[in-house]
């Protein structure tokens, strides 16, 4: 087999999420709720403690797009604690017990970079967007070493079954390193892994590789996260939404222009890319900014996602030597958001081939991945949407921006290292 590389990869939480109740095939709120349910009842008749954890929501692809109701929520889970994210990872809903817990609930003002959504009466409706979401989920108990230590081989060996030989984990844990090493030496690591700790960890983790690095583990870089996703209409986007959140008409910057350079600079100080996501065009214009600013020395910048790019920065990838990883498999889950939300910029979702007639060479500064588990990481998914635009099945009149589609040679070369 030949080496494929699987760009952008969340490998924990991809092993964690294996075990957590999926909700990506319910079709209405009311399935998510029985699901739920369901969990939190065998959980009870087996007296496990803990959470009820759920994850791969996507309200907007139901008839009813809409999250259950906070009371609804309550029922079906009673006094147990519950968390379920949508597929995205930009937002999660919780029950009444883990707003309790967590501390988000009446009273409780949004966090910096965050969305804690309030019904009429100003009551928290248990969505919460962004930092939001990210608080909710540092409070839910961290599973024991040996937990994560399954869920990093687990992780590995499914993306190993799929045909990855080297895989890109973004937003790396600290102790991520060590668990890789101890799984080299014990034989059972599936796959080569590069590494990308957030940038505010980042100098703490170049301090410590030396203990872990090896040749198949190495530290590639650092990570930040410029705006939020479509689906959550947090997208920094460079037009307005056509039902934006109040008060958010373009979106949700979680950087200024001031501090994605700094991030730059610290990644540049220590010879080391910075990967940043960016996912609506309003984002990848800043982030294409900030590197033409500084003008770090580090090789392959990154930009992650980049869902939509405006005409006037696709030439810019090739100009600044800036890597575009994409996710095209992400479209599959999107087309409702966007041709409800962005109808009049679906011509930049993807610009696949005007990347590719820019310089953007496939494998070269255009990269594929699934950003698994936010959608399953088969390469085909991926392949498909690069070829298609649409889904199988799916009439070709259906295509989002059916003219940057390109050939399944250019599209298996992005997934060669």
């Amino acid at each position: 087999m030949s080496p494929r590389r699987e760009a952008h990869a969340h490998i924990a939480q991809h092993g964690r999420a294996m075990s957590m109740v999926d909700l990506g095939e319910c079709a209405s709120s009311d399935e998510m709720l029985v699901r739920l349910a369901e969990r939190a009842g065998a959980m009870d008749a087996g007296d496990q403690p803990g959470w009820v954890l759920a994850h791969a929501a996507r309200p907007e692809a139901w008839d009813e797009p809409d999250w259950p109701a906070l009371d609804e929520l309550d029922q079906a889970t009673g006094d147990r604690p519950c968390l379920a994210w949508c597929f995205d990872y930009h937002a999660l809903m919780v029950n009444s017990a883990a707003l309790g817990a967590i501390g988000l609930g009446v009273g409780a003002p949004n966090p910096e970079g965050g969305i804690i959504q309030r019904g009429a009466d100003g009551r928290p409706t248990g969505l919460l967007l962004e930092n939001a979401a990210g608080i909710a989920w540092a409070r839910v108990p961290e599973p024991s070493a040996e937990q994560r230590r399954e869920h990093v081989r687990a992780a590995l060996d499914d993306l190993a079954r799929l045909g990855f030989t080297q895989v890109h984990d973004l937003k790396s844990q600290s102790w991520l390193g060590p668990v890789l090493a101890a799984l080299d030496d014990a034989g059972e690591l599936a796959c080569e892994v590069r590494l990308h700790p957030l940038v505010e960890d980042l100098a703490h983790v170049h301090a410590g590789r030396g203990a872990w690095e090896r040749d198949a583990i190495r530290l590639a870089g650092g990570k930040i996260f410029t705006d939020g996703t479509l689906n959550s209409r947090t997208a920094w986007m460079l037009a307005p939404y056509s039902d934006p959140i109040p008060d958010h008409p373009m979106g949700t910057p979680m950087m200024t222009p001031g501090r994605i350079e700094d991030a730059i600079r610290a990644c540049d100080a220590l010879g080391l890319p910075l990967a940043a996501h960016a996912i609506g065009d309003g984002a990848v214009r800043a982030v294409l900014d900030a590197i033409e600013r500084v003008r770090p020395g580090a090789p392959l910048q990154r930009i992650e996602h980049a869902e939509l790019i405006d005409e006037a920065d696709v030439p810019r990838f090739a100009q600044l030597g800036v890597v575009c990883s994409v996710q095209p498999c992400h479209l599959l889950a999107d087309i409702e958001a966007l041709t409800r939300l962005l109808p009049h910029r679906l011509e930049r979702v993807l610009p696949l081939r005007e990347l590719i007639d820019s310089g953007c060479q496939p494998g070269g500064l255009l990269w594929f991945g699934s950003d698994t588990p936010i959608v399953r990481p088969d390469a085909e998914d991926s392949i498909q949407v690069a070829t298609q635009r649409r889904r199988a099945g799916m009439d070709a009149s259906s295509a989002i921006a059916p003219e940057q589609a390109i050939t399944p040679e250019q599209a298996w070369a992005c997934f060669r290292p």
